[in-house]
């Protein structure tokens, strides 16, 4: 990871703030977009022509609005984007791919359960991350003028969108509902 440019990293010391534990955070949350852009990519493609696909690339554009803000405010720390992280992400997504396909489950009813878990819970994580920059954004000059209530609200409603998605699955899988 390269440390924060001098100028932030000074704005940052005068202020009480550790730049290398808040850019190490953000860095983490950015390769975590990562799998969750593949998770959805998969999801996309093993449910083209339905009436699922639509909301998966909705929910995909989304994310990936959210992923540009938070390389917007890692370049403003003057950092650049950790492709060791990106690459343990996307390789840790793959072998979560291979153990659907193993179990069956990988294009049915329960792989489509245990993808969009993953993805509620990620979006979780996502709006934590949120909620946790603005707690700090008053004393940290990076992050004033990024709006965090906008990506607040999106994450809780990405939540909202995927939560029913998933206890609609759950219901399908679990009791034969649909």
């Amino acid at each position: 990871m390269s440390p924060p440019s001098d100028l932030t990293a000074g704005k940052c010391e005068l202020l009480n703030v550790n730049p290398k534990h808040l850019l190490t955070y953000l860095k983490d949350h950015l390769a975590a977009s990562t799998g969750a852009l593949e998770l959805l990519e998969h999801l996309i493609s093993t449910h083209a022509g339905t009436p699922l696909e639509p909301v998966f690339r909705k929910l995909r554009e989304e994310i990936v609005e959210d992923r540009q803000a938070l390389e917007g405010i890692i370049r403003r720390f003057g950092s650049p984007e950790s492709p060791i992280r990106n690459t343990g992400v996307w390789l840790g997504e793959k072998l979560a791919r291979i153990k659907l396909l193993l179990e069956g489950a990988g294009g049915g009813a329960m792989g489509r359960f245990e993808a969009l878990e993953a993805l509620s819970l990620g979006i979780e994580g996502k709006r934590t991350l949120w909620n946790a920059l603005a707690a700090v954004a008053p004393g940290v000059p990076p992050l004033q003028g990024v709006d965090l209530d906008l990506l607040k609200r999106r994450a809780q409603q990405q939540r909202e969108r995927v939560e029913d998605l998933r206890l609609e699955t759950a219901r399908e899988v679990f009791v034969g509902e649909k």
